[in-house]
């Protein structure tokens, strides 16, 4: 498109100005395999070229006429795809710059559109992951309102090993009274046995649990492994080791061999122990204790109590408890294979634990903290089952009588001193639904507690009568 005056023809010329003007054009490789364009021009109103200035004059023409050239091989010349692109005798087509040119441009236009895609894909994927949070936190709680843990049965979370549950059929309240059994002594041996369970000079301040507070957390497990646990203080400690001194177990899992040492509490809330010790033996469930200076536990899958010597660590003591239930066989109401539970109190170290001759009912046992012999026993006819956990107080068994109920009770007492039990309605709070392992500290006077993954506190009011 030169003008009004330059139209092609089809048989490869050029009209110029006036009819019967024409152009000839020639279109051909050069020796080099170059194309090129040959134009031949008469003159509208010259016969002949002038000496002076002409070939100036031409090469300036020539400039002129390649410059509409390549006005012609744009977009909306004869070249590519213009309505006359294809000519008998005469393709005119885009050379290789124009070419490559428009082909970016393309691939650019494809590389927007594909980071467009993209980014709304990507919006798209965090809405999908919003609402996927918002319906599993939903799912989470409709769980726990209708299925509170342990519905289905005792230990359900936590009989890793075993396939099957300890069955736990209730007995109705009215036949949970506690009873000790009679048995002719000489007197001299009767005071002496009384005397195991009875609070020392020392312990004046004992009383009767009157008061449980509510609730404080000292410290929370970050893995499943510590969904439950035992937490501990020494009340007796022994050199280098002080009442500061804070253990720790983690007790999911079939190889629970961790015993982790906290210079103090403060230490526990962050959750970097001062050292971890690793147990010759596995332990089971939650009812080790600390008491003058060794950890007292149940061996996985035995009967047996064991003393770890936490200076030399090793263990210095072990003794089969006779008749003693294990694994499942007598656990508390939330299962967890809490069959033999340890406890400390002002007179010392206790056993809590139950037999086929009792037939499931608890009983109590006071422990020699050296060579661990059972030094007097308590039977009772409340089924240890029915019981979420026990603790030990100036000689006095207690125990709660749910582990998941947000407000449930301290509901039975029974003083190993004068043999006598009776029944309590001390209000208890399982701020978050699971309590594995509740413990008496006498030198702290708190009850320690692990509730569903949190180490927790309790104080307490002891009335003096």
């Amino acid at each position: 498109m030169l003008g009004a005056w330059l139209t092609l023809l089809l048989g490869g010329s050029l009209a110029l100005g006036a009819p019967g003007d024409t152009a000839l054009f020639q279109r051909a490789d050069d020796a080099g395999g170059r194309c090129t364009y040959t134009f031949t021009v008469a003159s509208p109103g010259e016969a002949s070229c002038p000496e002076a200035g002409g070939v100036a004059q031409l090469r300036a023409e020539l400039a002129g006429l390649a410059a509409r050239l390549s006005r012609l091989e744009g977009p909306g010349g004869f070249g590519g795809s213009g309505p006359r692109g294809a000519e008998a005798g005469g393709v005119w087509t885009r050379g290789p710059q124009q070419a490559a040119a428009g082909g970016c441009e393309e691939l650019l236009r494809d590389k927007e559109r594909l980071e467009e895609d993209k980014r709304r894909l990507e919006r798209e994927k965090e809405e999908l992951s919003r609402r996927l949070e918002s319906s599993t936190q939903e799912i989470a709680r409709l769980r726990a309102a209708r299925c509170p843990p342990g519905a289905g049965g005792p230990g359900r979370d936590t009989l890793r090993g075993s396939s099957k549950a300890p069955r736990w059929e209730p007995e109705p309240l009215g036949y949970q009274e506690l009873k000790s059994e009679r048995t002719e002594l000489p007197a001299s041996r009767l005071l002496e046995e009384t005397a195991l369970g009875r609070p020392r000079a020392e312990d004046s301040d004992c009383g009767e649990l009157a008061w449980v507070g509510a609730p404080v957390v000292l410290g929370r497990a970050d893995s499943i492994a510590g969904k439950y646990g035992v937490w501990m203080k020494d009340p007796e400690p022994v050199a280098p080791f002080t009442r500061e001194t804070t253990w720790r177990v983690d007790t999911v899992g079939t190889e629970v061999r961790q015993l982790f040492q906290y210079e103090a509490a403060e230490q526990l809330a962050r959750g970097y122990p001062a050292k971890v010790h690793v147990l010759p033996r596995p332990l089971e469930s939650t009812g080790a204790v600390v008491y003058r200076g060794g950890l007292f536990f149940q061996p996985r899958r035995s009967r047996a109590l064991a003393r770890y010597d936490l200076r030399a660590e090793a263990i210095s003591a072990e003794r089969e408890l006779p008749g003693a239930g294990y694994h499942g066989q007598y656990p508390y109401s939330w299962g967890g294979y809490t069959d033999i539970d340890l406890a400390v109190d002002e007179t010392g170290l206790w056993v809590v634990y139950s037999t086929d001759k009792a037939k499931g009912a608890i009983v109590l046992s006071k422990l020699d903290p050296e060579t661990l012999e059972i030094r007097r026993t308590w039977e009772t006819n409340i089924r240890k089952q029915s019981v979420a956990n026990s603790f030990v107080i100036c000689g006095t068994l207690y125990t709660v009588s749910s582990y998941s109920a947000p407000n449930t009770t301290v509901n039975f007492a029974y003083d190993t001193a004068t043999g006598t039990s009776r029944t309590l309605s001390i209000p208890f709070e399982n701020r978050f639904q699971y309590l594995s392992m509740v413990d008496y500290n006498p030198a702290e006077r708190q009850l320690f507690a692990w509730d569903s993954y949190n180490m927790v506190a309790y104080p307490i009011r002891l009335s003096h009568a």
